[in-house]
Order: structure tokens, then sequence, then C-alpha cells
């Protein structure tokens, strides 16, 4: 019995990524792990805003609060662990942790209360005027850290040391690697399945047609806000992998230039599409690799590439992939 293209593509991609740091290791190219690690968590970051932007149809330009909170979130807490000095005393004192199973869940959750903040804010809106209000919220946070002396500053953060996870020794790069595979196909693998349920198919009417949506009962605005804060939470998660993989944080995770990197890997990849954040990361680093070489102005050749895909492959790079392996099932 054959396997129809589509699933084999599938089932090659995770067999290379399974073996990659067997692979790295036996060619020499230990780098590679790395590599490929910080291409995951951006996928990640794209799966997050993918949600609202693919699904949702909002446009969000400020993304990059949540993935800068979750990393000064994780990175914040470790300084206090190193130290010894409280993180807070009211009213109970609070000090820091490095343990991922708490710091990582509190990442998720700082940026989720944000996300709730900023949508049921943003949301009362829409179009260009929903693209503005994210991106003023995002440079807020931005010059917010930029203003806190204490954790750096302008300067940015150091990490003292990684998150601890159990059994797991995540300073060794294809430990951390496989956890954040790991990760990154449980939220693909949740993605598939909410995108089929009612609420990613409501989610759906709303972005093709909200007014017929709310005329046959559903609650447009509270499903919108729900997928933000779900999003926010998912990209936050990104960012608290992102410190550990840094092992430094500054304000530039906040910064517009990080949201249109989020925004660039989910439109490459394909809007709408399980699979197609994670395409978009493989081939937004490679071009910027690629083209930084050339160029170290390489994003004004990288925006004609981006126009060119969007006319060309309208459902990105995986969804043109997807329709050519579907012709020969």
């Amino acid at each position: 019995m054959s396997v129809p293209p589509y699933r084999a593509v599938l089932f090659a991609g995770l067999a290379f990524a399974l073996a990659l740091p067997l692979l790295a290791g036996v060619l020499g190219l230990d780098y590679a792990v790395g590599i490929a690690t910080r291409i995951l968590i951006l996928a990640l970051a794209g799966i997050g805003l993918n949600l609202i932007l693919g699904f949702g149809g909002m446009v969000s330009f400020g993304h990059a609060a949540f993935f800068g909170l979750g990393a000064y979130t994780v990175a914040i807490l470790s300084h206090h662990d190193m130290t010894g000095e409280a993180f807070a005393t009211w009213p109970f004192e609070i000090g820091g942790t490095v343990a991922a199973i708490l710091a990582w869940p509190l990442a998720m959750a700082v940026c989720a209360l944000a996300a709730l903040v900023i949508g049921a804010i943003s949301l009362r809106t829409g179009g260009l005027s929903f693209i503005m209000i994210t991106l003023a919220f995002a440079q807020m946070l931005f010059f917010f850290f930029v203003s806190l002396e204490t954790y750096g500053g302008d300067d940015g953060l150091s990490l003292l040391a990684r998150s601890s996870a159990g059994p797991l020794d995540l300073h060794d790069p294809a430990q951390f690697y496989f956890l954040v595979l790991a990760i990154v196909l449980l939220a693909l693998a949740v993605t598939a399945r909410w995108s089929r349920a009612r609420f990613g198919l409501a989610l759906q009417g709303i972005r093709d047609n909200e007014r017929r949506m709310r005329a046959l009962g559903f609650a447009t605005t509270r499903t919108k806000l729900a997928a933000f804060v779900i999003s926010g939470a998912i990209v936050g998660l990104a960012g608290a992998l992102m410190a550990n993989h840094t092992e430094f944080v500054s304000p530039s995770f906040l910064s517009w230039q990080r949201s249109g990197e989020i925004l660039a890997i989910v439109v490459l990849g394909g809007l709408g599409t399980v699979f197609g954040p994670v395409v978009g990361a493989v081939v937004f680093f490679v071009l910027e690799e690629v083209l930084s070489q050339w160029t170290q102005h390489w994003m004004i050749v990288f925006g004609p590439l981006l126009v060119l895909a969007v006319l060309f492959a309208k459902q990105g790079l995986w969804g043109l992939a997807a329709q050519k392996l579907a012709r020969h099932d």
C-alpha cells in the first residue's frame, strides 16, 4: 500500500527532525542543532500568530510584545533566583525560580493576561486601526523595558542559568532541541485538531463574514478575544524558549522588527495552514542567512521576494506545495 505524497513529505520531515542531532554529530556540524532550535522557536511563534492571522483574519503587528514578555518573565525569574533577592514582598515574599515547570507556564500566564487587556481594547476596532493599536501597545512595552534599569534597560539582561526541566539538561543542545521539537509538534497537533473543531470553524467563519456569524448567534467578539489570548500565550512560550536558547534578553525582543519577522514567517509559509509556520520559519532563516552574506541591507531584497511569494503563492509556500502534492495522490 503506497503512502500518499502529502503524508510522505510530513513523515520525511519528521524523520529528518528526529535524526538531525545525530546527523549533525556525524558530519561535524554541531552548530546546526542550535540553528534548528532557533528555527523551531520562530515556528512556534508563527503558530501562535497564525491562530489569529491565518484562521481569524486579525492582522496584529504587535505580537512581539508577547514574545518579549515571555522572554523577560523567564529572565527576571532566573535573575532573582540567582541573586537570592525577592521578586515581590507583598502580600507574600516571592522569589525567583529556574524551574521550567513554574517559569514557562507563568510566562504564558503573563502573556495571556497581557493579551486579554490588549485584545479587549484592540478588538473594539478593525482593519488598519487594529494593526496600529497592536503596534502601539508593543511599542509601549518596548520602551517600558528600555526604562527598566534594574533589569539591564537598553543593554538587556543575561540569564545566569537556563531553566531546569527535571531529568533533562537544557544546557545540552540536543536535549534542549528535542524538548523544543516536542513542544512544536504538540502545538501543530493541537492546531490541526482545533482547526476542525467548533471553535476553529467559528473563528474561520468570523474571518470570512463576521456579520453573518453574528446573525447566526455566535459571540464573535468573545471568540476573537479567546483566540487572541491563546495566541499571546503561545507566542509568550516561544519567547520563554528563545530566552533560554540565547541566554540573553533585551528590549529588541519586543521591537516592531520582531513583529514583522513573525508576520513574514506566517505569510511565507501560508496563512491558515497547519504546517505553514514551520515552512515559513525555515525559508525565512535560510533567506536571512543567504542574503545577509551578500549585503547588510538584506531586507531590501527580502521585501520584493515576500511580495512575489504573496502574488504567486497566495496560500503560502506550504499551501502551494500541498496543492501540487494533492494532485499526485
